[in-house]
């Protein structure tokens, strides 16, 4: 589904602004993957013995697929919800990079602190690609209330794949289970290879994938941080290099 023009009558007002993010969950490949990821989300809540409601609520608060596993799994194998929460804490780390990205990108000179609660609290991956994808063809004045549509799209679906996931899990094979949790990753790999813009951006991620088995055999625990942080300094290196 293509946007409005940026001088559309179709951005005039708030709720339209709203309501065209909600539609543009229907543009992205991200959506049937995220689909799957919960439903995966889902069945492992039921075979981890929580309940729906609680399953449900996870996806409504916690709202980061990774986040979840590691919260379900924890507290599934008798950890403390201190040490559950820590976990979780953690692992939510890896999304700060992304607010910090995508928060510029929504700001007019009137924005108030308050009225980037929500749209924070959306920015997980799946909707930080689809910011970098979609904002640039949306008027900034309208950008706050289609990024709050486009997460309330994402995240009811993900509601529901949770339930379809939950109430399926007495049928669905571990094993595909675990393969509909592999499509995340592996959809996010793609799509940030696709939103490569420069030469930057290619080296990192390129340098990332490179180093990560290495780094790996080093078995420190933290090898995805290492390979990660060491790609993204060398290739902000070539980029000052390209620079001068």
């Amino acid at each position: 589904m293509a946007l409005p023009a940026l001088d559309s009558a179709k951005w005039h007002g708030t709720a339209s602004a709203f309501a065209l993010g909600v539609r543009s969950i229907a543009s992205t490949v991200l959506t049937l993957v995220l689909f799957a990821t919960y439903i995966g989300i889902g069945a492992l809540a039921h075979d981890t013995h929580f309940s729906l409601g609680w399953a449900m609520a996870s996806t409504l608060f916690v709202w980061a697929g990774p986040a979840q596993i590691i919260l379900i799994s924890t507290l599934g194998l008798g950890a403390t919800a201190l040490q559950a929460a820590l976990a979780v804490t953690v692992s939510a780390v890896r999304l700060f990079p992304m607010v910090v990205s995508v928060l510029p990108m929504l700001r007019t000179p009137t924005t108030t602190r308050r009225q980037l609660i929500l749209p924070t609290h959306f920015i997980a991956v799946t909707l930080w690609v689809e910011c970098f994808r979609l904002l640039p063809h949306v008027p900034r004045e309208q950008r706050i209330a289609f990024t709050n549509g486009l997460g309330v799209g994402l995240v009811s679906m993900s509601l529901t794949a949770t339930v379809i996931g939950y109430h399926l899990a007495a049928n669905l094979p571990p094993l595909f289970g675990a393969a509909i949790l592999l499509l995340t990753p592996l959809a996010f790999l793609l799509s940030t290879a696709r939103n490569c813009r420069q030469l930057a951006d290619v080296v990192a991620l390129v340098l990332g994938l490179a180093l990560f088995p290495l780094v790996s055999l080093l078995h420190t625990g933290v090898d995805v941080l290492i390979s990660g942080i060491s790609a993204g300094t060398i290739a902000y290196g070539v980029h000052r290099w390209r620079r001068q």
